[in-house]
């Protein structure tokens, strides 16, 4: 199994960015979380084998939601056990 951290900057909070990476979640085999953070920018930890990973996170940056990036950072990262589903932690 692959992880994910992903910080992406640009205008990413109060439109919905949380709640439209939950929604293309649902439609890949990945677990993990997203959330905003405090300078502005949404943090989002994903795990699952590395090519679904690997579209889901493509699928993301090509969404509607490529108008509001200016950036995005990617880290691999351990997997964390025992996490299920796909979460907006708030």
């Amino acid at each position: 199994m692959s992880a994910r951290q992903v910080f992406y900057e640009g205008k990413v909070q109060g439109v919905g960015f949380r709640y439209t990476v939950k929604r293309i979640a649902n439609g890949y085999d990945v677990v993990g979380t997203v959330r905003n953070l405090p300078d502005g920018r949404v943090e989002l930890y994903a795990a699952g084998e590395r090519e679904e990973l690997e579209a889901f996170l493509t699928a993301i940056e090509e969404s509607e939601l490529k108008s509001h990036l200016r950036g995005v950072e990617r880290h691999v990262v351990e997997a964390t056990p025992g996490v299920r589903g796909f979460q907006i932690v708030h």
